[in-house]
C-alpha cells in the first residue's frame, strides 16, 4: 500500500473511505453497545468526527482511563496534538 499521488483521486479515496470508516463506528456502536469517538484529520487540516454518544464525553472517559491506569497510549508527538485537539474542543464547548 502507498500514497495516492493524483490530489483529486487521492480526495476522492480520502471521502469514500472515511464515510465508510464513519459507517462501520456507527455500526460497531449500534451492534455492540460500544461508545466510540472517532476523530479525521484530511491532508489539507481539516477535520471530521464522529461520536456515538457526545466527543466530549468520550474524550473525558479516555483521559480518565489513562489517569487512572497511568500509562500513556499513544507516542509523545500524537500526545501533544491530542491535548492541542482537547484545547480546541473546551474552547468551543465554552
Amino acid at each position: 500500500m502507498r500514497r495516492i499521488d493524483n490530489t483529486s483521486s487521492r480526495q476522492v479515496t480520502f471521502s469514500k473511505r472515511r464515510n465508510g470508516l464513519v459507517k462501520k463506528a456507527k455500526e460497531l456502536s449500534i451492534l455492540c453497545d460500544a461508545e466510540i469517538g472517532l476523530i479525521i484529520f484530511s491532508s489539507t487540516g481539516k477535520h471530521y468526527d464522529f461520536a456515538s454518544t457526545s466527543m466530549e464525553s468520550v474524550i473525558e472517559r479516555y483521559k480518565g482511563m489513562k489517569e487512572e491506569h497511568n500509562y500513556n497510549v499513544l507516542n509523545p508527538a500524537s500526545e501533544i496534538k491530542l491535548m492541542m485537539l482537547f484545547f480546541c474542543i473546551d474552547e468551543l464547548i465554552s
